[in-house]
């Protein structure tokens, strides 16, 4: 075998291998040689083919071994070179279909060598057939023929080796460099955002891109050529030497390295392990375990550091008060039975995840899940319906845990349009959703007088589905506030009552109490005053669940997407779909124990949340049944609503394609604000009623009448500059994860461009995480697009209400 990189291999098992021949024959007209010859790889292909009487196939270039071609038994050398004329003559005519058909369809072929082969070829084509008439007397002739066949054979290989295997090193070097700057420069912005005058330092690199944006113009003008790639990575490391040299002074001459890239240990590791396995073709192949295993292991090590942290208290602690002044910026104290029983349950969910996995085709002991194939395919009546009927469940269950979710947090008492969407349009997408499978999954078994109805539905059907859940969004954005507003003039107010007390307070908790209800008493005197000459009472307003109100937009619009993503794939999958979100309700309720509330901020997402929500999508990615390989793409998404195809048209079934692939990238970057959202919205869950014990003398002597409800989400509002910081580092965050992965796929593929397993298992995976950076990249800023427009709404929500105050 050849060391040259013809198939890419070049390891010791790979080029030591031998090819062994039995004939009862002499296959050689004398001895062979003591050094065997060499062989190209793909030489094998053509020479079996013709041994074995087959055709050769289509895509190979290889040169038939004419030794292997000679007639031992015939004395005559003529018939010996006339046989090897044959096999190399029907080997060139399949190379020649190859190169005219292939050189049509590429542009990067030089078109003067492909006239000099063609002629070449026409030419040695000639000779043959003018032998064949008169084959007497022309074994120097012959010898010329073989001669030209072969020039052909190695010149079409050697052009179409020099298109192939053509790597430009100055843009792999520039594509590595302008990730790499991109990375760090993530790092950097997400570590210094909540520095004083930190925007003072975007100068430089917005100087830097309107530098390179101009150069890029001038030589457009001019007509001289430079590479995109490398003028990119030029702009990106020109902007970030500037940026690193007005903010040094600032912060890194004052501070260790350690404290500007707080990164923590365990995150770090699974950087690294990360970054470095994807240089493994045998991770790449087994990363849907892997990726599994990883996962399991950052839930238990989330577990042990709540625990090690002390942010996990037995259930009979929790119930014991505090002595003291509580204040804001404590720590708080979660169940640690609910933490454990968390993490169980999450560990759970990823098993059966499990179920829907799909095999590489470089592991044929493994067998993929049968549940990723179509109903349709189901043989017999009653598994198929059983089935069935799992699937519609799956959809009710979600629809029913997110209207109960919505209930639980109130929002859904409100009379807005989203809200009414989500109690009568979810519903009607559910019935269009299992009316769309029980059509698919029987197609065949219709009566033929019903066969053209139901072709016609399940075309109607899916596109309602998505027309609804595209309404249903558009809803969402007009009016994203989600709350029950009540307004009534005149009524009275309600007075604070003040239990009698006698002598000075003789503990904390008679503080605790009392003082606060003095303050409110005085107060609301201080207001009864200023309104005693008013004909009217004041105006109250009462909104309820303010509290939700992001959380409650995040999810309604997942959901609202859920639903269009679920109809391209197969029917199956709703049970994953459902597994995909009670996984992230149970990994958000286990990061909020563990990320702190500071009031008034700043507001933080530590890493250890922003690489497990990453880590998540790419295994839904796998548990969804794909695969990083061509072969494993869901073909058939682009058919469902358009049966018939889609014409002339190419960028609607890529779209159906593309969704049905990066389903969980999509989902899990638009719901990426949750892990700043959800620590806030769990508030409500400790700071209800405060139940203290029957014998404390304190809640005897006094009791408020009234209890606050908690403020959750609207902590945030307090201090929208920590939180539009807060939402840009989560952003950044969650795109250095994404890169370093990305990165590392890019370096992988340019290092081993050589490797055996480079356009099977590198470049596929390479692509792959590119177009699901991409994907998660568009949908991230779509999900921070939506926070922002349910921040402005209430914005302008709480503005109107202080104008209808003040008339």
């Amino acid at each position: 075998m050849t060391k040259n990189g013809d198939h890419g291999g070049d390891s010791e098992p790979e080029i030591s291998a031998a090819l062994f021949l039995y004939s009862p024959s002499a296959l050689f007209h004398k001895a062979p040689p003591e050094e065997p010859e060499v062989v190209s790889q793909v030489s094998l292909v053509p020479t079996l083919a013709l041994l074995l009487g087959l055709p050769i196939p289509f895509g190979n270039i290889g040169e038939v071994i004419v030794e292997l071609f000679s007639e031992v038994e015939d004395s005559q050398p003529h018939s010996s070179a006339l046989a090897q004329a044959s096999a190399l003559y029907l080997n060139a005519q399949q190379v020649s279909r190859f190169l005219h058909t292939y050189s049509a369809a590429a542009q990067d072929l030089q078109v003067t060598e492909i006239h000099r082969l063609h002629n070449l070829f026409s030419k040695a084509s000639a000779d043959y057939q003018r032998l064949l008439q008169s084959p007497q007397g022309a074994e120097a002739a012959l010898q010329t023929v073989i001669t030209e066949l072969q020039q052909f054979l190695r010149g079409v290989r050697a052009l179409c080796i020099e298109s192939w295997a053509r790597f430009s090193l100055v843009r792999m070097a520039g594509g590595a460099a302008l990730l790499a700057a991109a990375c760090f420069l993530c790092l950097l912005v997400s570590q210094w955002a909540t520095s004083p005058g930190f925007y003072l330092c975007l100068v430089p690199v917005a100087w830097g891109l309107a530098g390179v944006i101009l150069c890029a113009g001038l030589l457009a003008i001019t007509g001289l050529k430079l590479d995109p790639v490398v003028l990119g990575a030029m702009a990106a490391v020109g902007s970030l030497v500037p940026f690193l040299w007005k903010a040094w002074p600032g912060w890194g001459s004052k501070r260790p390295l350690a404290a500007l890239l707080p990164i923590p240990g365990p995150v770090l590791l699974f950087l690294f392990i990360r970054f470095a396995a994807l240089f493994s073709d045998s991770f790449v192949v087994a990363e849907a375990r892997a990726t599994r295993f990883l996962l399991g292991s950052f839930i238990l090590l989330l577990v042990a550091q709540l625990h090690w942290e002390g942010k996990l208290l037995p259930p009979k602690l929790l119930t014991i008060p505090r002595l003291g002044f509580s204040t804001p910026t404590a720590p708080p104290r979660h169940n640690s039975m609910q933490a454990l029983w968390l993490g169980v349950t999450l560990l759970l969910c990823i098993r059966l995840a499990e179920f829907f996995h799909r095999c590489p085709e470089e592991t044929p002991v493994c067998h993929s899940s049968p549940w990723l194939s179509p109903l349709a395919s189901t043989v017999g009546g009653r598994a198929k319906n059983l089935w069935y009927g799992a699937c519609v469940g799956a959809l009710v269950a979600l629809l029913v845990a997110v209207r109960l979710w919505l209930r639980r947090y109130g929002n859904l008492k409100s009379p807005e349009p989203p809200v009414l969407f989500v109690r009568w349009g979810l519903p009607l997408m559910v019935l269009g959703t299992a009316a769309y499978w029980a059509l698919a999954s029987g197609a065949d078994e219709a009566p033929p007088r019903l066969r053209a109805l139901v072709a016609g539905a399940s075309v109607v059907l899916p596109r309602a589905v998505a027309g609804l859940a595209a309404s249903g969004l558009m809803l969402l954005l007009w009016r994203p506030v989600t709350v029950l507003v009540k307004a009534t003039m005149g009524t009275p107010r309600t007075r604070t009552v003040l239990t009698p007390f006698s002598g000075p307070p003789t503990s904390q908790a008679d503080l605790d109490y009392v003082v606060p209800q003095i303050y409110r008493h005085m107060q609301e005197e201080f207001r009864d005053r200023l309104e005693r000459n008013k004909s009217q009472g004041p105006l109250t307003v009462a909104a309820y669940k303010l509290g939700s109100v992001y959380s409650a937009a995040m999810v309604t619009a997942l959901t609202f997407m859920a639903f269009p993503l679920l109809l391209l794939h197969a029917e199956r999958i709703s049970l994953v779909f459902l597994l995909l979100f009670l996984q992230s309700f149970l990994l958000l309720h286990l990061l909020a124990a563990g990320i702190p509330i500071t009031i008034p901020g700043p507001f933080t997402v530590p890493w250890q949340a922003v690489s497990a929500w990453a880590l998540m999508a790419t295994q839904t990615f796998y548990a969804t049944g794909h695969q990083p390989v061509f072969p494993a793409i869901h073909w058939n998404a682009a058919f469902v609503g358009f049966p018939e195809g889609h014409g002339s048209s190419t960028w609607l079934p890529a779209l159906l394609v593309g969704a049905n692939t990066f389903a969980s990238h999509l989902l899990f970057a638009v719901g990426c604000p949750l892990l700043l959202l959800w620590p806030f919205l769990c508030e409500s869950q400790g700071s209800g009623k405060r139940r203290q014990p029957a014998g404390n003398e304190a809640e005897a002597r006094v009791r408020p009448e009234e209890e606050e409800e908690p403020l959750m989400e609207m902590r945030l509002r307090d201090s929208p500059h920590h939180f539009n910081t807060a939402l840009l580092q989560l952003g950044l965050k969650y795109l250095f994860v994404l890169g370093i992965q990305i990165l590392a796929c890019a370096l992988s593929a340019s290092i081993l461009r050589r490797h055996l397993m480079v356009w099977k298992v590198f470049a596929p995976k390479f692509i792959f995480e590119a177009m699901g950076f991409i994907v998660s990249s568009v949908g991230l800023c779509l999900g921070l697009a939506l926070v922002m427009r349910v921040d402005g709404a209430v914005s302008s929500w709480f503005r109107q209400l202080v104008l209808a105050q003040q008339r």
